[in-house]
């Protein structure tokens, strides 16, 4: 029986790693992949922090100081591999989860190819970026140019054909939209839902350092301090075809689980005409694709910058309590069932590096007082 198995091996799991180490436990670390950080090594190459580096990194080992301040993609897989190493975290590779049970002193973990082992504690890592979702619309099975989903591109060149459709305006889609711009396509982007934009920096100082205004004030308020200011700073943005939502940004984080875009340059690129914005689409024939306001346009390739999903009802089952409808954790960063824990679950606006540094400390002490407990009860031999 071991006394802790974390499922994951991306940041998530690693800082758990190191948090439950500190606690004085020997965690157990699965990961299918065959590598820490499997989910940064796909990510596009262009791929920056959005969150500056040193409210980034993962407990007890910041980034480089000589580092930039929005550290790059292949910066992140680098600090993964480095932060296994130094906490002496080795993981289970090639090691799938494809079930867990409860039993009475624990949970009982299955892999495939038959392994099963028993725990009691365990904690779901495996991040917010596993399961592409990807839309659809009448008639995009017969379009005839290449659809893709961001999470099966790297470069430009990865995408066929010069007149490209991104679909989706997060922060991925406002990210690509540039790299495809910058490298000569004709870009056009579809944007379905009323937005809501950040700058990166405010006042010199990078977005997600403002969050103290969220803590000072009620959050429609702090939404209200600072619209004067990002008016100032981003301008009417409707002038490009995209619709104001009637929340602030922070409202619509907390209200409606949306991240607004943290704008890298997108708007520049809306302002000297060389990005153009759609509505939402409403059907695909052949390589025209109709939008909801009755415009059309034809398309030699499809990028769908649509997001991710999380379910882990193939895991876990139908748990009321502790699951949603969709399958994703009602909460994270705390026990839902007995033993049983989550890590990340939840896309947050000032980075998920941040939030799995805040959520694996308090996840570890929870972990090893259980433990300490379980020790306590069991009978002297």
């Amino acid at each position: 029986m071991h006394d802790v198995v974390v499922i994951g091996a991306g940041p998530a799991g690693l800082a758990l790693g190191a948090c439950l180490r500190a606690e004085g436990l020997d965690p157990v670390i699965l990961e299918r992949e065959a590598c820490v950080g499997s989910a940064w090594r796909r990510h596009y190459d262009r791929l920056s922090l959005h969150t500056d580096r040193d409210r980034s990194h993962l407990p007890f080992t910041p980034f480089p100081r000589d580092w930039p301040r929005y550290v790059q993609r292949a910066q992140v897989v680098e600090y993964l591999d480095a932060y296994a190493g130094h906490h002496g975290l080795v993981p289970r590779f090639g090691a799938e989860v494809t079930g867990l049970v409860r039993q009475d002193a624990g949970w009982r973990v299955a892999l495939k190819g038959g392994e099963e082992l028993e725990a009691r504690q365990v904690i779901l890592a495996t991040g917010v970026s596993e399961t592409p979702f990807r839309a659809t619309w009448p008639g995009l099975d017969g379009f005839p140019g290449a659809v893709l989903h961001t999470r099966d591109y790297r470069r430009p060149d990865d995408l066929p054909g010069q007149r490209v459709l991104v679909v989706g305006f997060g922060n991925s889609g406002g990210e690509l939209a540039i790299d495809l711009v910058e490298a000569g396509r004709d870009v056009e982007i579809a944007v379905r839902s009323p937005v809501n934009l950040l700058p990166k920096e405010l006042l010199g100082r990078p977005i997600g350092n403002w969050d103290v205004l969220q803590k000072i004030f009620p959050y429609r308020v702090a939404d209200a301090i600072t619209a004067p200011v990002l008016r100032w700073m981003l301008g009417d943005y409707s002038r490009y075809g995209l619709r104001k939502a009637s929340k602030g940004p922070i409202a619509q984080i907390r209200e409606d689980g949306r991240i607004p875009l943290i704008d890298l340059g997108t708007l520049d690129l809306m302002r000297a005409g060389r990005l153009r914005a759609r509505p939402g689409i409403e059907r695909v024939d052949g390589a025209t694709v109709s939008f909801t306001d009755g415009t059309a346009g034809d398309y030699d390739a499809i990028l769908l910058a649509t997001g991710y999903s999380v379910d882990l009802r193939p895991l876990l089952g139908e748990m009321p309590g502790v699951l949603d409808g969709t399958g994703r954790p009602l909460r994270s960063g705390e026990e839902l069932a007995p033993g049983l824990w989550f890590c990340s679950y939840h896309t947050v606006p000032n980075g998920q590096l941040r939030e799995i540094a805040r959520q694996a400390p308090v996840i570890a002490r929870g972990v090893a007082a259980a433990v300490a407990q379980a020790a306590a009860r069991a009978p002297a031999r």
